[in-house]
């Protein structure tokens, strides 16, 4: 899997890889290369998410001038 894949484009790949195991036409080998496949996206989108809330935090100032973390559920 490419590292410079945009999280949208991981997310689109994903989707396509967990419809076509769940129609379960595939041999097992194809179906573990998929499943590898799916796991290395999930991993990297995780790592993109985490980066992404990482630089939210930062870009986050309070009245002083110092960040301020918010929860990210709360609503503005």
């Amino acid at each position: 899997m490419e590292q410079s894949k945009s999280f949208e484009a991981s997310m689109q790949r994903l989707e396509e890889i967990v419809r076509t195991m769940e129609r379960g036409e595939l041999p097992l080998d194809q179906s573990l290369k998929l499943f590898e496949e799916g796991t290395a996206l999930v991993r990297s989108c995780g790592t993109m998410l985490d980066d992404a809330e990482l630089k939210i935090v930062k870009l986050m100032k309070g009245p002083d001038g110092e960040p301020v973390e918010l929860d990210m559920n709360d609503e503005a």
